[in-house]
């Protein structure tokens, strides 16, 4: 078994290794959260992910270190030990769903409106400074100013800013640009397109030749491309694709990244069920 989990692995193209906490967020996302599993055995999580290339250990420590951080609940039944969604983990997955099947990575239907939102932190508030950044990159907001951020349409950017408890120091606007106004020197210089470009270059380079060999594993190969597609996407705030480089790149990746998904599908999600060992217990 370990033969064959270690040459499917190396089926998978080139690249950098996924961190196991991305693949892991994958197969939870995948087969745990749309199945409606309940806890699932530590012992078939580690033979899942080895078929992506990931150790025991780093499995284990990767485990470990999402319960700490309320990413994951722990149950222990008998001798062995389950790992299930916490609430937070299932609303994290359930926005990684729409961003991958929904969303798209093209943004074609720009309606020309602007969400801004502008921030004044304590000096001392370092933390949250950095989980407000975050969150924003993530829902495509770049950094017009210091402290006054963008995104193209309109973002619900309430909801993020209650839930780190941010509200009292955020203010939130919808507008339009003005005709004085060069959108597309804007772009470039509030976001890295050059970086984002790059990555979905890179992704489209190392996935396109996909199937490569017979030793493929259909899990292991779409763990790893639903957790390198998403790693790819997290920073692209998908910008209107009108004031974006005619021969900018993610759509061609996109387009491979649904082929694969689409081909490993059903042979991935029968090898899920029957590698993973779960309780019965309801996902919140």
């Amino acid at each position: 078994m370990h033969d064959e989990i270690t040459q499917a692995a190396e089926g998978t193209p080139a690249g950098p290794q996924p961190r196991p906490q991305s693949l892991m967020f994958a197969l939870f996302g995948s087969y745990v959260l749309e199945e409606g599993l309940g806890h699932v055995y530590s012992g078939s999580i580690i033979d899942v992910l080895a078929r992506a290339g990931v150790g025991e250990h780093a499995v284990r420590s990767t485990l470990t270190r999402m319960v700490n951080r309320g990413l994951l609940q722990r149950q222990r039944h008998g001798r062995r030990m389950y790992f299930g969604l916490t609430a937070q983990t299932a609303e994290i997955l359930m926005d990684g769903k729409r961003r991958l099947w929904q969303t798209g990575a093209v943004n074609d239907d720009w309606d020309g409106t602007w969400t801004l939102l502008g921030f004044s932190l304590p000096e001392s508030w370092q933390r949250q400074r950095h989980d407000l950044r975050s969150r924003l990159t993530w829902s495509g907001f770049g950094a017009l100013y210091s402290g006054l951020w963008i995104a193209p349409g309109d973002i619900d950017a309430s909801a993020l800013v209650s839930e780190l408890g941010l509200a009292a120091h955020v203010k939130i606007f919808h507008a339009r640009a003005d005709d004085a106004t060069d959108i597309g020197l804007m772009i470039r210089d509030t976001w890295d397109l050059a970086g984002v470009g790059a990555r979905y270059a890179d992704f489209e380079q190392r996935w396109s030749g996909w199937p490569g060999t017979g030793a493929d594993d259909p899990l292991g190969v779409r763990l790893r491309v639903i957790s390198e597609w998403l790693d790819t996407i997290r920073t692209d705030p998908r910008l209107p694709a009108g004031h974006l480089p005619a021969d900018w790149p993610a759509r061609a990746a996109q387009e491979t990244f649904h082929r694969i998904a689409r081909q490993t599908e059903a042979p991935a999600r029968r090898m899920a069920g029957e590698l993973l060992e779960t309780t019965p217990v309801q996902v919140p």
